[in-house]
């Protein structure tokens, strides 16, 4: 039996919590977050530096948000307060439970997950994210007042940037040596020596080889070979779980991804509506993993005729219906076969509608 694994933000919700977090309690927080995640590409993507992995951004905001007066009761009334689920979510989460076994792995902190699981009923026992307790390290007031010292710094400084296909670190501006060096420093040299230093150490965000990880944790839960997983990301954090189901067979899915997720994917997806991706779980679940392949006649389908091939394979029309409304433009929802020749079309147009769904400041967000 084929069974889901799907990411939180991007496919299930609009929210970036982390990004959003740090808007809400630091001065220009957003700007913050922006230039730390562009830093977290770089050492996971470009140095892929030993030891540090992508998404481990959720580890590096933490002294700041401890300095700014973040608590666990804050964060989880902040994120239950600002929860926006993307459209379809509420009818397909569910519909996936009932249809198949399914588990949300997502980087976020869990108090933004158990704000979802809330809302939609979702079971926490099928939730992999990133534990986080604030409340358990003290922080001094010395410690606080450098911290903000730095968060604003960092916010005053250049976005780290790079040229395609970048070696580290030669390939680097002047500039952006001058910017990743004092990063480098603020982050491991300054931060560990504080007593707040050590949550770096203690929290183990879900990204990168944990979202990996957590693929195989979930299929000794169901028994089911690595074959038999549909995963469905959108950021670098997924890039290595999407390589992971790739190699096996399985069926890896962009939605709505970034240029990180479309290349280690085999197929693409971009809508407003998360509900096409419980009507490809049915057409997987009736034609096994080989469905989209036999679906789709050529290496694009889109709006109207990919719904109506969808229901001639057995696609019942609870899963197509809550489409209808997003079908009336071919544009509206695209499912497409990645190969070499299409994928970078493919990634500046599922980046577009990425940014238009989710809002330029976090679409940008690797």
């Amino acid at each position: 039996m084929a069974q889901l694994n799907i990411d939180c933000e991007g496919p299930i919700t609009r929210n970036d919590n982390a990004f959003e977090l740090c808007e809400a309690f630091l001065p220009g927080g957003g700007d913050f977050f922006s230039r730390v995640s562009r830093y977290d590409d770089y050492l996971a993507d470009i140095e892929k530096r030993a030891g540090y992995k992508a998404g481990d951004t959720l580890k590096l905001i933490l002294p700041f948000l401890k300095a700014y007066g973040a608590t666990n009761q804050r964060m989880e009334d902040f994120s239950r307060r600002t929860l926006v689920l993307l459209k379809g979510t509420r009818e397909i989460l569910p519909r996936m439970v009932a249809l198949m076994p399914t588990f949300i792995i997502s980087t976020s902190y869990w108090p933004y997950l158990r704000a979802l699981c809330e809302v939609t009923g979702f079971p926490e026992s099928q939730i992999f994210c990133t534990s986080v307790d604030l409340d358990g390290y003290r922080i001094t007031d010395s410690e606080a007042k450098t911290l903000k010292r730095l968060a604003r710094e960092i916010t005053g400084q250049p976005i780290l940037s790079w040229p395609e296909h970048a070696k580290p670190p030669d390939d680097l501006s002047d500039e952006d040596k001058s910017v990743l060096n004092r990063l480098n420093e603020i982050f491991w040299d300054i931060i560990p020596s504080m007593d707040i230093g050590r949550i770096l150490d203690d929290v183990n965000p879900v990204g990168g080889a944990e979202k990996a990880r957590a693929v195989k944790e979930s299929l000794k839960i169901t028994g089911n070979p690595l074959s038999e997983v549909f995963y469905v990301g959108d950021s670098i954090t997924d890039v290595q779980a999407l390589e992971l189901v790739s190699g096996a067979g399985g069926v890896p899915m962009s939605f709505n991804g970034n240029r990180y997720a479309i290349r280690a994917a085999k197929w693409a997806c971009m809508s407003h509506n998360s509900a096409i991706i419980s009507a490809v779980a049915r057409l997987l679940s009736l034609h096994g993993m080989n469905g989209l392949e036999n679906l789709m006649e050529s290496d694009r389908m889109e709006g109207p005729e990919l719904l109506k091939q969808m229901m001639e394979q057995g696609v019942e029309r609870e899963f197509i219906k809550p489409l209808h409304a997003d079908s009336v433009s071919p544009d509206t929802i695209k499912l497409v076969r990645l190969n070499r020749e299409n994928i970078e079309d493919v990634i500046h147009e599922s980046e577009k509608v990425r940014k238009n769904v989710r809002g330029v400041g976090v679409g940008e967000l690797g």
